[in-house]
């Protein structure tokens, strides 16, 4: 039988990842490769979003605001009088659409993924589990140590930036495998690994975009330009401050040897005990993720429509005049 509170210890962090200073965007301030002032990046999952159907979960957001409001009849009183075109109502309604949501348990998936990842950080990092976790949690961790028994971690959540798409975020783990590859022969190396605990029916192109640019990625280590990231005020003076190509070449470091080839899905859907591997092709990936680049660049054209203007001269006047 698994003990899982005696796990051996598998990975430290390659940098310390403390909290990443953000705009009012919610996108990682970096200080460029070449210096200058911090820039805002884009997160990897929002830069590959372009590239993704959203029609289902529109509909299902849809349908989980209607169950919401079931539940909270209170949400329907305080959204009547609000006019969605007004900019100050459009923040509250926006507040009380999230509300009828998390009412309808929309988020509950969300937060239990959350956690989820959580307890296989200590699985990784061979500490003792939690000693409050449920059966049902410990039922996924056995099958979570069990599938990922063939990898060996040898990073957890590394801030990684990918310049030349001015994008960065964070992997879950770099591991090394050496036995079968996606094609039954041998095949070893690191390589990017991602957790999903929910459903991967959908988006499995922009599973392979999101692991093809993180294995693209440099690390920086952003506490060499400390700022409190709670501090607006304070971030707001630090975004003024000019950074030497010096200071900031000490930021970069490159990732270990990664395939940037393959990555690994690790499907470990939450409540079921179970827990499955998959390759994702980061040759498709990052076609997809130079896709996105390209559809986020043409957002920019002007000049797709022009007013329709009608204009007759005096001469057009007197002649149309006539044949009347």
């Amino acid at each position: 039988m698994l003990n899982l509170m005696e796990i051996p210890q598998k990975a430290k962090p390659l940098h310390p990842n403390l909290s990443v200073p953000r705009d009012g965007w919610g996108r990682p301030l970096v200080v460029p490769e070449g210096g200058g002032k911090p820039k805002g990046h884009t997160r990897t999952t929002t830069f590959i979003d372009c590239i993704e159907d959203k029609s289902n979960l529109i509909d299902w957001q849809g349908r989980m605001v209607l169950m919401g409001a079931t539940k909270r009849a209170d949400l329907l009183d305080k959204a009547r009088d609000l006019d969605p075109d007004d900019s100050a109502d459009k923040k509250t309604l926006n507040l009380l659409v999230e509300q009828a949501k998390d009412a309808a348990g929309a988020n509950d998936k969300s937060r239990k993924g959350t956690y989820l990842h959580d307890l296989s950080e200590y699985v990784d990092r061979g500490d003792p589990l939690p000693k409050a976790i449920s059966g049902a949690d410990l039922d996924d961790m056995a099958a979570y140590m069990m599938a990922t028994a063939p990898l060996k971690v040898v990073a957890i959540e590394q801030f990684v930036i990918v310049p030349e798409l001015s994008a960065g975020g964070t992997f879950d783990r770099l591991s090394y495998y050496e036995g079968p590859g996606p094609d039954g022969r041998p095949i070893k190396g690191n390589f990017i690994t991602d957790t999903k605990t929910g459903s991967i029916e959908y988006g499995k192109l922009k599973m392979a975009a999101q692991l093809a640019v993180y294995s693209r990625g440099k690390l920086y280590d952003h506490t060499l330009f400390p700022v409190d990231a709670d501090d607006k005020a304070a971030i707001k003076e630090w975004k003024k401050q000019e950074f030497t190509a010096e200071q900031a070449a000490q930021a970069y470091s490159p990732l270990p040897p990664v395939n940037q080839d393959w990555g690994i899905i690790v499907h470990l859907p939450a409540g079921t005990g179970t827990c499955d591997l998959y390759w994702a092709d980061l040759r498709i990936g990052w076609a997809m993720a130079n896709l996105a680049l390209t559809i986020r660049q043409a957002r920019s054209t002007k000049g797709a429509l022009k007013p329709f203007v009608m204009q007759t001269t005096g001469t057009e006047v007197a002649s149309s005049s006539q044949g009347v």
